[in-house]
């Protein structure tokens, strides 16, 4: 499996994951949504604080949530045309950055709509990361599998596996193993697809390269 920006071409020959991020806006796109669109609080709008460059999608209103979806809707099907297999949808928990401007009822409603969306031009939806919301986005969202980052460093697989089964896909990084990286392949929590890679995510030609598979 490999995952990539929906603005990339899909890699060749394998199963490849086309990623979204549906619920907040990417860095150097904020001028691209309306001001309507992004949540905002006392007349100011409202950013990730852990990714500073990342507005917070106002998805509090069903009116909203169409008109978000009419943007990010276009960007699946475009996906789909670009032969991709799959679509993984980030910041699903955005809500929980919103100080209660936002709540999980309204995120699983506009997720149900892009899974749909995702779903009708023959691409597997992914959920990505937002671990304790797993079973609520699969049962009332659709989600067909997980993609995860440090689960097993943050001993969090079981809250993916329990609801997908084998249908996860974790990422773990080189600078916050715990512990050896064959060790972590062998912990019953850790999802069977499970791979090491470097936290840049460089290619194999570039200083500070990692890839390694539990299969």
């Amino acid at each position: 499996m490999v995952g990539r920006d929906r603005t990339a071409e899909p890699a060749a020959g394998v199963y490849s994951v086309c990623y979204v991020n549906g619920f907040q806006t990417q860095p150097g796109e904020l001028d691209t949504w309306p001001d309507d669109l992004l949540l905002q609080r006392d007349g100011h709008v409202v950013f990730d604080p852990d990714w500073p460059d990342e507005a917070l999608l106002d998805t509090s209103t069903a009116q909203r949530r169409e008109q978000i979806a009419d943007t990010v809707i276009p960007w699946i099907e475009h996906c789909a045309d670009d032969g991709f297999d799959a679509v993984e949808f980030d910041n699903l928990d955005s809500y929980s950055r919103s100080k209660g401007a936002l709540s999980l009822d309204d995120n699983l409603a506009l997720a149900a709509l892009l899974v749909e969306a995702a779903h009708d031009v023959g691409l597997a939806a992914g959920q990505k990361n937002a671990a304790e919301d797993a079973p609520a986005l699969q049962e009332h969202a659709g989600f067909d599998f997980a993609v995860t980052e440090e689960c097993a460093a943050y001993e969090e697989c079981a809250a993916y596996t329990d609801v997908y089964g084998e249908r996860v896909i974790d990422i773990e990084y080189t600078d916050e193993l715990p512990r050896p990286f064959a060790e972590m392949c062998t912990d019953d929590a850790s999802p069977a697809s499970m791979v090491l890679r470097d936290r840049d995510l460089v290619t194999p030609d570039d200083d500070g390269y990692a890839f390694e598979s539990c299969r």
